[in-house]
């Protein structure tokens, strides 16, 4: 018994779980505290919205709410999931480098940006795993391992 809690895994539905939940916990913490806030407080916001990267206040936060809202929605569902984490990513990486400086404590910190960050880079590199709208879609026209679907 012990002797599993220390041998790494190499069983690929428990890989799958834990992207299934990593989607999960990230999208919906992403959905429910920044991209619904966001898009309920647009107008008080847009004026003080930073805009690091020189599109226009209404641009760039609609950008942040496209990513931070449909995205979230498409990564908890696991549809088209490394180009949705890594839109995400690329929401993260602006963040934590253009508005929070990479400072990781402190006043303004960016660290929250930065776990955000990590995660979904996990995401891009491994996918999202069997228990997704991707495995449905694109697996057996592409010729990939659909093993959950024929249990």
């Amino acid at each position: 018994m012990l002797k599993k809690l220390f041998v790494p895994s190499d069983d690929p539905d428990l890989t799958s779980m834990a992207l299934f939940v990593a989607r999960l916990w990230l999208g919906l913490a992403m959905l429910f505290n920044h991209g619904l806030g966001k898009l309920a407080h647009f107008n008080d916001i847009v004026g003080a919205f930073p805009d690091p990267l020189g599109f226009g206040h209404d641009l760039t936060l609609g950008l942040v709410i496209f990513a931070e809202l449909v995205g979230a929605l498409l990564l908890v569902a696991g549809l088209c999931t490394r180009l949705v984490a890594l839109v995400l990513v690329i929401d993260m990486f602006v963040a934590f480098l253009m508005v929070h400086k990479t400072e990781l404590s402190g006043q303004g910190s960016g660290e929250l940006a930065f776990l955000y960050l990590a995660g979904y880079v996990i995401l891009v590199i491994a996918g999202g795993g069997l228990f997704s709208l991707d495995t449905v879609a694109f697996a057996r026209r592409h010729g990939g391992s659909d093993s959950a679907l024929d249990a």
